[in-house]
Order: C-alpha cells, then sequence, then structure tokens
C-alpha cells in the first residue's frame, strides 16, 4: 500500500513538472554554426579571437568575469607585448598591503589577471536585481554544445509569443531554460567599432565573442590536436615497422 501511494506521489511529481516545463516553453536546439576550429586540423583565427577580446571588453566585462585569463595571454591570439602590456595598463588594480600596511591602485601588468566587474557575489548580484552573471572562463564547456549555445543565445532575443507572459525584468530568449532569462539584451547594431574595419552586426560580434570565449576556455586546443596529430602519424608508422617486422620473422621461421 504504501508503495502504491509513493508511485502515485512520484509520477504525480513528474507530471506536475512536465507541466511547468510545458508552460515555461520548450527550449530550441542552438543554432549549428561550421567554427575555424573545428575538425582535426582547425584552428583559430586570431583577427576574429582579437575582435572577440574587444566585445568581451566593451560589452561582457561589464557584467561578467574571466577569471582564468591573465593579460599575458592575449599575446596568444596575436596580440604583441606591446599591446599586451597596453591593455593591461589601461587598467589600474589593487595591490598591498605597502609598507604603512595599507592597500594601493597601480596599473595592471601582464601576470594580472582580467579584472573582476564586482568585488564579490553579493555585489554583483545588487547590480543585476539579484541575478548572478556567470563567470565566462568556462562557459562553451559547460554547456552543452557550448559554443553553438552562447552564439544562439546572443542572437536569440525577441519578443515573446501570444500568450506567454514574462516575469517581472526578464527577456524572451527561446534557447535558454524556461525561454526567460534576466540578461537583457547584450549586443546591438554597431556596439562596438572594430580597428579592422569589420561591420559590426550582432551575428559578427556574437560569432567572433564566441570564438574568444571558446578559445578562453581551452587556450591549448590548438597544441593538443597537434600533438593528436604527431600520436597518429608515431602510431601509423609503428605499426608499419611491427607488420614488417612480423612478415620477417614469420618468413625466416618458414
Amino acid at each position: 500500500m504504501k508503495r502504491a501511494i509513493l508511485a502515485i506521489a512520484i509520477a504525480a511529481l513528474g507530471l506536475s513538472l512536465a507541466a511547468g516545463a510545458f508552460a515555461a516553453g520548450e527550449v530550441k536546439n542552438p543554432e549549428q554554426r561550421s567554427w575555424s576550429w573545428d575538425g582535426v586540423f582547425g584552428k583559430f583565427d586570431r583577427s576574429q579571437l582579437q575582435r572577440g577580446y574587444q566585445v568581451y571588453k566593451e560589452v561582457c566585462a561589464a557584467c561578467h568575469a574571466l577569471q582564468y585569463v591573465n593579460f599575458r595571454n592575449l599575446t596568444e591570439i596575436g596580440f604583441s607585448d606591446g599591446q599586451a602590456k597596453a591593455l593591461a595598463a589601461s587598467y589600474e588594480v589593487d595591490d598591498g598591503p605597502n609598507d604603512e600596511g595599507e592597500m594601493f591602485k597601480r596599473p595592471g601588468r601582464l601576470a594580472d589577471p582580467l579584472p573582476k566587474p564586482f568585488a564579490n557575489e553579493k555585489a554583483a548580484r545588487a547590480a543585476n536585481n539579484g541575478a548572478l552573471p556567470p563567470n565566462l572562463s568556462l562557459i562553451t564547456k559547460a554547456r552543452h554544445d557550448g559554443p553553438n549555445y552562447l552564439y544562439s543565445l546572443m542572437i536569440g532575443y525577441g519578443q515573446p509569443p501570444a500568450g506567454v507572459k514574462l516575469g517581472e525584468g526578464m527577456n524572451y530568449n527561446p534557447y535558454f531554460s524556461g525561454n526567460q532569462i534576466a540578461m537583457a539584451p547584450p549586443l546591438a547594431d554597431g556596439a562596438v567599432q572594430y580597428g579592422d574595419n569589420t561591420q559590426a552586426t550582432v551575428k559578427q560580434m556574437a560569432e567572433d565573442v564566441t570564438a574568444f570565449l571558446t578559445w578562453a576556455a581551452e587556450p591549448s586546443l590548438e597544441a593538443r590536436k597537434r600533438l593528436g596529430f604527431k600520436v597518429m602519424i608515431f602510431l601509423l608508422v609503428m605499426t608499419g615497422l611491427f607488420i614488417a617486422a612480423k612478415q620477417r620473422v614469420w618468413r625466416d621461421l618458414h
């Protein structure tokens, strides 16, 4: 009897969760795109990574941290040492204590991580109506089909369908769980001015910052692919040598 009651309760809970999910709206599958780093020989486009960093710096960094990237890492995406030093020095970072035991401000250095927009979680929530902007360091790894999901999310904002009521301060996005997201549309045409004269459309900026955040989540991707290719060549050569040795041994035995 108890088992039957428990089964009924579980079924009712499942139905209620399903009904809630249906009411919230079905999550749309991300748009599938072809990225330069796809495939065995794929690699990052350095110009795109630099544009993506610009979008992150001028748009995303106001709310989202990227704590695992240091200024010196920017040389890996095509910036020179001088450019990376200048980017670091454009920020003031906390340091100390000094000889008097006080904290002080100084220009950023190559060894410094990219600055966080908020001092702590409470400050971040207070500035965002209670929502906590996620750290973007591993965002493309933390989400299924990460690059496609991130790109689709940024271009997916729109008006809700008829009959769908948004919560206070929420925005409609079919690619986000529940179709409602606290983050306002982050991109708008012309939000940044690219130095290489690339037209800064919403889709272009979404592609560029997705590429940059994919690199930030796995900066060793290209090195890993090169190593994997070398390992495959080594294994093929060794396989050929073993086959030749086996044939020679068995030929002598016969």
